[in-house]
């Protein structure tokens, strides 16, 4: 029997991801891929799939589906929402916790809190085909994903597995840290000699704004306006995730995954791949700020980063009760006679 979840509310901007399509740059295809990729990969460890596993991304809200499966265990990640699960059961799970989904059940993201982006992910996987090696959608390509385009209702999203076992839920043993208030580091360069003093001053010293001109293409800032030292305009190259393009009119761009390959702005400096997560959680009317760090600190960030997902992998998930079944364990390990006898 085929197992799917119908979309019922396919939210703002809801499309299939996984960590990106390599390789094709050259021939002008981006390589897309989860914004928040850090949020994508625990959505995956949570439910015991690999780092790469296609997710779906949801922007700005949340989708609802009908469980049209035996069962199916999601978990919503990336933000501090919940799932809202309708049917002979009424329950709340929140974010960062697995739950056992049923046939016939209604499930709703209720929210994405202050993250600009979720992440939904199944056991076993979503069902979804290769384009150019990779499942994530370009919408602007039409590539990967679903017909290449954004979920809409009436869509099913097809499962790898029909059903799945019942059993304990995981929950990471420790809250993890979004980093809403964090500066966001990045390295100087490869244009920032084609800046004042005054504007690299002004750009690590001022508050900068996400607008409301954000999207997975990238995030135009509102703030300081940086003065370039000689003209704007440079010969086109190559365009990274993180590259922050500044215009004519002063105000920078930060460059995503869905950003073209070439640019001809000059690019005052780029944010370190893992800050990139962080930086894409922040919805428009966030503030930004930006610290300088070293090539070698970037890289050794990376690295760190690295090591605590694999430690998470590997020891840092908890087994928590079923929804809905008393958690006899946590109740013990509270006070709850608060010294009365």
């Amino acid at each position: 029997m085929t197992a799917i979840l119908k979309v019922l509310d396919a939210g703002a901007y809801s499309t299939f991801q996984d960590m990106g399509r390599y390789g094709y740059q050259d021939v002008g295809v981006p390589v897309s891929g989860a914004i928040d990729r850090v949020s994508a990969r625990l959505a995956n460890t949570l439910v015991g799939n690999s780092a790469g596993a296609p997710v779906l991304e949801m922007l700005l809200q949340g989708i609802s589906f009908e469980v049209q499966a035996s069962s199916a265990r999601v978990v919503l990640f990336g933000c501090d929402g919940a799932l809202a699960i309708s049917g002979p059961r009424q329950l709340s799970v929140p974010a960062g916790r697995t739950v056992r989904v049923m046939r016939g059940d209604t499930v709703k993201v209720t929210s994405l809190g202050r993250s600009l982006c979720g992440y939904l992910a199944v056991e076993g996987g979503f069902d979804v085909p290769l384009q150019l090696g990779s499942a994530s959608t370009y919408v602007r390509g039409s590539i990967g994903g679903l017909e290449g385009r954004v979920l809409r209702r009436g869509d099913s999203l097809h499962l790898v597995k029909p059903d799945v076992q019942p059993g304990a839920e995981k929950e990471l043993a420790d809250p993890f840290d979004y980093g809403y208030e964090q500066a966001i580091r990045v390295v100087l360069g490869p244009q920032d000699d084609y800046f004042t003093e005054e504007a690299r001053q002004a750009f690590f010293s001022g508050e900068y704004t996400v607008s409301d001109k954000a999207d997975r293409m990238g995030f135009r800032l509102d703030g300081p306006q940086l003065s370039h030292a000689d003209g704007y305009d440079l010969v086109s190259d190559g365009i990274v995730s993180g590259a922050i393009q500044v215009p004519g009119s002063g105000q920078p761009i930060v460059l995503l995954a869905d950003a073209q390959t070439t640019g001809g702005y000059p690019k005052i400096a780029t944010v370190i791949s893992s800050d990139i997560p962080v930086l894409a959680r922040r919805r428009p009317g966030s503030a930004v700020r930006f610290t300088p760090v070293s090539l070698e600190q970037a890289e050794a960030i990376a690295r760190d980063l690295n090591v605590r997902l694999c430690n998470i992998a590997e020891y840092g998930l908890r087994e928590v009760a079923p929804a809905g079944v008393l958690d006899l364990a946590a109740l013990r390990s509270e006070n709850l006679t608060s010294g009365v006898v």
